[in-house]
């Protein structure tokens, strides 16, 4: 299913649903990023998913980790919430949406990785090397948000 990111863009459909969802920034012990190339829009991204509705929201990062990287990871902190209504995710399938994300930091634990059915490629990415990936701007202040070690989540 393809998948289409628009932000503060007139001609974006209106949403049909909201979404609440969650995402994780996982570090290595290097400091090295994990992020995956999306196979649905070929943008690169933080893990994460849709929660169900038997979820709670760092279940939910701690299972779309597992399932998009194979590896197992323990929640360790809290980045900040996203639910900017600017940005709209058109789906082929008909669905379009608005997320609210929460997204976590993460440390390893276990597992291997692996890339799943909805990558084509998974990387441990030095902060340095960012810049030059292709990533819609909501993953990316996500990202930055991280690195600049704030001392409160972000709330937005």
């Amino acid at each position: 299913m393809a998948r289409t990111e628009y932000y503060d863009d007139p001609h974006a459909p209106a949403p049909n649903s909201m979404v609440v969802a969650a995402s994780a920034v996982v570090t290595d012990d290097q400091g090295r990023i994990l992020l995956q190339r999306r196979r649905d829009n070929d943008l690169w991204a933080l893990p994460g998913g849709g929660m169900d509705l038997t979820d709670s929201l760092p279940g939910t990062a701690v299972r779309e980790v597992k399932e998009e990287t194979g590896l197992d990871v323990e929640i360790t902190g809290l980045v900040g919430t996203y639910t900017d209504p600017k940005h709209i995710i058109e789906y082929s399938d008909g669905e379009v949406r608005r997320q609210f994300n929460v997204c976590f930091t993460a440390r390893i634990t276990g597992g291997t990785l692996a890339i799943s059915d909805e990558s084509t490629e998974l990387r441990f990415v030095e902060p340095t090397e960012l810049g030059a990936l292709p990533m819609h701007h909501t993953q990316r202040l996500r990202v930055q948000h991280f690195l600049e070690s704030r001392p409160a989540p972000y709330l937005g």
